[in-house]
């Protein structure tokens, strides 16, 4: 199947940089470009692409707005964000938005190729440097009780979402709970199910976001704070 491809960056090199590593990839297309908030949503809507590549900082309408108004429309697309390490004050809202992961413009092109892969097959990419950010977002923040959903998880589910939370990949947690991945995969999809959640990107924002896990999260600056998918493939299982 085709990944189909929206581009939506000001900078029209970066649009046109992007368009070229894309399209030498038998498995992606690019369907269409946008150079600002608005003409995204617009193209979007008219498109359908599998996934959007999505600048932050954009005029008319920012990437956050647009992205959440996207998704408003269709709750199938997938978001992955543009950025660079300096925009921290935005890491927070894009995932509250919706977004499914975010790759840097200066990222080795085989790593964006793997990244637009990974959301296109449903899946969340956060580098460890990201996650350990949204960690540290989240301990300045009040913090509402979770949903009542969480009650309806079994035991297992819920080791199996604390070890999520913490960034462990389905191949961890079956080390570590003695049971294989294709368990860990059916858990993994329940938890979703039970819980309304898109992926492991909304799986992690719920969980610092209500500090369901706080006694057993690792420390902001904690090395051991990896990725909730590891950044460049090592697995991208549900």
């Amino acid at each position: 199947m085709t990944i189909r491809v929206l581009v939506a960056d000001d900078q029209s090199m970066v649009r046109a940089g992007f368009r070229m590593l894309l399209s030498g990839e038998q498995d992606i297309e690019v369907v269409a470009e946008a150079s600002n908030g608005l003409e995204a949503v617009e193209k979007a809507a008219r498109f359908h692409p599998t996934v959007t590549l999505m600048d932050i900082r954009m005029p008319e309408l920012d990437g956050l707005e647009a992205t959440r108004r996207i998704l408003a429309g269709d709750d199938a697309a997938r978001i992955l964000i543009l950025t660079t390490f300096d925009l921290d004050e935005y890491i927070y809202d894009a995932l509250a938005a919706g977004a499914s992961g975010f790759v840097l413009k200066d990222d080795p092109p085989e790593q964006l190729i793997a990244a637009v892969r990974t959301v296109a097959a449903g899946e969340a990419l956060l580098s460890p440097a990201i996650t350990k950010r949204v960690i540290k977002r989240f301990t300045r923040i009040p913090r509402p009780a979770p949903p009542k959903e969480v009650d309806e998880l079994t035991t297992r589910e819920r080791e199996v979402f604390r070890l999520i939370a913490a960034g462990r990949s389905n191949a961890e947690i079956a080390q570590e709970l003695y049971i294989s991945d294709t368990t860990v995969k059916t858990h993994v999809t329940h938890i979703f199910q039970k819980l309304h959640l898109r992926d492991r990107a909304q799986a992690v924002v719920l969980a610092y976001e209500t500090g369901l896990f706080e006694a057993d999260a690792p420390a902001p600056g904690d090395e051991g704070a990896v990725a909730a998918e590891r950044h460049g493939g090592e697995e991208h299982s549900p």
